[in-house]
C-alpha cells in the first residue's frame, strides 16, 4: 500500500528547503512533488503562474477525478491563494512517518483551520475560472487569517499531516489539535565527571661547579757539581804517563733534577638524579543538581485535585507552626520568620505525590537537597527540625 503526506507552506522557500531535504534523506525526486515547482515573481497574476486549470489537474491527478473532492478543492485553493503544497509518495510506514518529520520542521499550515476560515468568508468551493490572486490580494487574505505574509500558523503548530491508501490517495494536513500557549519546562541534571591533569610540584635542579684545594707535597732533588783542583806533582813519568803525553780534552757534565708535575683525573664518586612514579587513588566527593518538576492538576475553581493536601492547607494557619518554633526555637533567641519558609517546605513536598507513605528517614536526603537548593544561605541542621514538623503536619503525623 503508498501512503502520500501533504504539506502546506505559504512560503515558497520552506516548501524549497523541506522539498531538499527529503530528496536528502534518500526520497526519489519522481516521488516528491511541489505545486507551484517555481516561485512566484512579485506581481503575478493567473496568466504568469499558469492559471487556474493547470492548479485543477494537478490536484485532480493527485485525488482522483470524483474521490477526495473536498480535499481537492481545499488544496487547489490553497495554491491559488499563494501557498506552495508538497506532496510525497512513501512505500512504508517508515517512510511515511519519515518524510512527516522532515515536513514538519519547516512550518506548514494548518489546512483545515485555513480552510474554515475562508468559509467564514463566503468561500464554497474551488473554481478552475478563478484568477490567482496578485501580491497584495495574498498579503489582505493572511492579515484577515491572522498572519503576517512571511506564513506561519496562528496555532503555533503546523502539521503534514499523513492519508493511507492506494496510490494517488493523500490526506489533509493538520488536525487542529496543536497545543497552544505551549511551554517547555527543561528537567535539567547534572553529571559528575572526574578527569585529571597534570601539575607541577617542584624538584630539583642540580648545578656542577669546579673548586680548587691547595695542595703540598715533598720531593728530593739531587744536584751534580764538578770540582777542579791542582795538586803539585814531582815524580818520574810511568809508561801511562808517557802513553797520554799528546793533546787531548776530557770533559764531565754536571746534572741535576727538578720537579715535573702531572694531574690525572679519577672519578670519585656519583650523584644519581631520576623520578619515582607512585600511584594513588583519590576520592572525589561531590555532590550534582537535576530540576524536580512537579505537576498539580487544576480544576475551574484552580483548586488542586490533590484534595487532602489542598484541604489540610486550606484548613490550617500557622498556628500549629508558630506553637512548634516556640517549643523548639523559642529558646535560641531567633524570630519565627526565619524558619516560616522551612515550615512550608516540608509541608509542600509532603503533599507531592512522590512523598505519598513516605518515612522521613527515606524523604530526608532528597528535601535537604531541596532546601539547600533553593536556600543556600541557610543550613539544615538548623531548619531541619521545622521541616519535619512541616511534613509531618501534612501527613498527619505531627506531635507537639
Amino acid at each position: 500500500m503508498e501512503n502520500t503526506v501533504v504539506g502546506v507552506y505559504d512560503s515558497y522557500a520552506q516548501a524549497q528547503n523541506a522539498m531538499n531535504e527529503l530528496l536528502s534523506a534518500g526520497f526519489s525526486r519522481s516521488d516528491v512533488q511541489l505545486s507551484p515547482d517555481t516561485e512566484r515573481a512579485t506581481g503575478s497574476n493567473s496568466s504568469d503562474a499558469g492559471g487556474g486549470s493547470g492548479i485543477g489537474n494537478f490536484f485532480r491527478s493527485l485525488f482522483g477525478m470524483d474521490d477526495e473532492r473536498d480535499t481537492r478543492d481545499v488544496y487547489s485553493e490553497a495554491v491559488r491563494r499563494g501557498s506552495c503544497v508538497l506532496t510525497v509518495n512513501a512505500a512504508s510506514d517508515d517512510l511515511l512517518d519519515r518524510a512527516t518529520e522532515i515536513m514538519n520542521r519547516y512550518d506548514p499550515v494548518d489546512i483545515d483551520e485555513r480552510s474554515s476560515h475562508w468559509r467564514t468568508q463566503g468561500w464554497s468551493g474551488y473554481d478552475d475560472s478563478a484568477p490567482m490572486l496578485s501580491d497584495s490580494e495574498i498579503e489582505k487574505d493572511r492579515t484577515a487569517y491572522g498572519m503576517g505574509r512571511t506564513g506561519t500558523t496562528t496555532s503555533g503548530v503546523g502539521s503534514a499531516a499523513m492519508a493511507s491508501g492506494t496510490a494517488g490517495v493523500a490526506g489533509a494536513t493538520g488536525t487542529g489539535t496543536g497545543m497552544t500557549n505551549e511551554q517547555r519546562i527543561p528537567i535539567v541534571e547534572e553529571e559528575l565527571r572526574v578527569g585529571k591533569r597534570e601539575v607541577q610540584r617542584g624538584g630539583v635542579r642540580i648545578y656542577s661547579r669546579i673548586r680548587e684545594t691547595p695542595v703540598n707535597e715533598s720531593v728530593t732533588l739531587r744536584e751534580e757539581h764538578v770540582h777542579v783542583e791542582r795538586h803539585p806533582v814531582n815524580q818520574p813519568a810511568s809508561e801511562a804517563d808517557i802513553a797520554a803525553f799528546k793533546e787531548g780534552s776530557v770533559e764531565l757534565r754536571e746534572t741535576a733534577e727538578e720537579p715535573v708535575v702531572s694531574k690525572t683525573a679519577r672519578v670519585v664518586e656519583e650523584v644519581v638524579v631520576g623520578k619515582e612514579v607512585t600511584q594513588e587513588t583519590a576520592n572525589i566527593n561531590d555532590t550534582v543538581r537535576r530540576t524536580d518538576v512537579e505537576v498539580e492538576q487544576l480544576g475551574a475553581s484552580g483548586a488542586t485535585r490533590n484534595t487532602d493536601f489542598a484541604d489540610t492547607m486550606a484548613t490550617s494557619d500557622d498556628s500549629d507552626y508558630r506553637t512548634h518554633w516556640q517549643q523548639a526555637y523559642g529558646s535560641s533567641g531567633g524570630r519565627y520568620e526565619d524558619y516560616d519558609a522551612a515550615y512550608r517546605h516540608g509541608s509542600t513536598m509532603a503533599g507531592s505525590s512522590r512523598f505519598s507513605n513516605y518515612r522521613w528517614e527515606d524523604a530526608e536526603p532528597e528535601m535537604r537537597r531541596s532546601w539547600e537548593s533553593s536556600h543556600p544561605e541557610s543550613t539544615w541542621d538548623k531548619v531541619k527540625d521545622a521541616v519535619r514538623y512541616g511534613a509531618e503536619k501534612v501527613s498527619g503525623r505531627a506531635r507537639h
